[in-house]
Formats: C-alpha cells, structure tokens, sequence
C-alpha cells in the first residue's frame, strides 16, 4: 500500500511516501501545491493520502489528491483507536495529536511522553490503555531567545548554540546561554522525572526541529535508558490513520 503523507506547518512542510508502515521518500517543501505533489507521485500508484495543515488554503490539492487516490484531511476526531479525552478537541493542536497517534502505534501498551521540540515544545501523555490526557505547551528554544531580545532594552538576539555546556554564564551572551539552553533541559527533565514518578514503565519519545539537542543533552542522564528519539513521528501517526480508517 502506498500512502502519501503531508504534514503543513507553519514554515515548511514534510512529505512522506510510505509503502506499509515504511517511508521510502521524503521531502521538506516551502509551499505544497498541485504541481509539487504531481512530480512526488509521477509515475507511482498512489493508494491513500492524508494531509495535516493549519496553515494556508489547501482546497486545490485536496481536490487534487481526491482524483488520484482516497483521500483524508486529518483532524482530531480522525484517530479510530485512541480515547481523546482533551476537552477542546478542536482546538487541539494537529502536530501534537499526530505525534500522540504514532507514539501509540511504535510504543504499543506502554506509556507514552510525547515530546515535540518545535517552535514550542509540548508535552504530551498516552497510557498503556490508548487514553490521552492532553499535555503541557511551553515557548520553544528559538522563542525563549526572541522574547528576550524583544522585551528588554539591552539583551541581544542570540541563537541556539548546541555544542554549549556550561553550567553557567561568564558574560552576558553566554548568560543567556545557559539560561535559555540549560533551562530547558531543566524543564524538561522535570516533566519526565513527575511522569515517571507515576508511571514507573514510561517511555519517552522525542520529535520536532530541536530533538537532536534534546537527545544529547539526555543521552547521558538517569533518563537515557527511557528516551527513544523519533523524528518522524508525526509522520508515522498521519500513516497510522490512514490505516485505522481502512480497517
């Protein structure tokens, strides 16, 4: 079976083309249009195809894919084997309901801390038993930097430096440094240490723009032996609904 995969953000968009539960190609584009999509699929028996977006009108390649192959626009009520138990599920955030669906599908009957470093990084919990409780979103490592810069009047803009580990600042750029850096594997070792303290089989899975720098900073730590690092999930648990709508 293959399936074409399309997660829309804000940015820049990721395709997959999956044969089973495999990806075989993927791609990272500025804009999908018809014509992007054509040329992936040229030559190539599409089966099913689903797309994730919140972002720009989308109704000309979904009219696009419905002609070539059976189509699904993914939502938070698409999941067929999860028990959402958000209470706004409209607004639930589709990358993170994505990652939830494919941690649930690679980590089955376990207990599942979806972390997914973007331009937020959000916490997200599934049990053994398929059941969602919802999470916690907190600003991202590129925003924790803006939003200094932006409201004082001296702090520079700085970016993101991965090879830096000091425990502390020596100067102001480098304060900010280990502010902003150290802070948020502070935050996030906190968030696993209080999920695990209740859940004591707990898994970890890592996704979005920043997980090799959360992977690092973790692959030395108590937590190592429970992080799995996936940063395709998103794509896998847009897959995965394809199958549980063809089951």
């Amino acid at each position: 079976m293959l399936n074409l995969v399309i997660d829309i953000g804000n940015t820049l968009s990721k395709v997959a083309l999956f044969n089973g539960r495999s990806i075989v190609e993927q791609y990272v584009l500025d804009r999908v249009d018809e014509e992007a999509i054509a040329g992936i699929i040229e030559g190539k028996r599409l089966d099913h195809a689903i797309i994730s977006s919140v972002s720009y009108d989308i109704t000309a390649v979904e009219n696009y894919l419905r002609s070539v192959a059976s189509y699904i626009r993914f939502s938070a009520f698409a999941a067929k084997k999860l028990n959402n138990q958000y209470k706004t599920p409209e607004t639930l955030g589709l990358d993170r309901y994505a990652a939830v669906i494919g941690a649930t599908y690679l980590f089955n009957a376990q207990d599942v801390l979806v972390v997914d470093a973007g331009t937020c990084i959000t916490y997200d919990f599934v049990d053994k038993d398929r059941n969602y409780f919802g999470g916690s979103i907190s600003p991202g490592i590129a925003m924790r930097y803006k939003a200094m810069n932006a409201f004082t009047g001296k702090l520079p803009l700085l970016n993101m430096k991965e090879d830096f580990n000091a425990s502390n600042g020596v100067d102001t750029a480098t304060s900010i440094l280990s502010g902003v850096q150290n802070g948020v594997v502070y935050e996030l070792k906190g968030f696993i240490a209080s999920y695990l303290n209740k859940y004591p089989e707990l898994v970890v899975a890592l996704c979005g723009g920043n997980v090799k720098f959360f992977e690092t900073q973790l692959k030395n730590s108590i937590f190592a032996p429970i992080v799995r690092a996936v940063p395709d999930l998103v794509l896998i648990g847009l897959n995965e609904v394809i199958y549980q709508n063809n089951e």
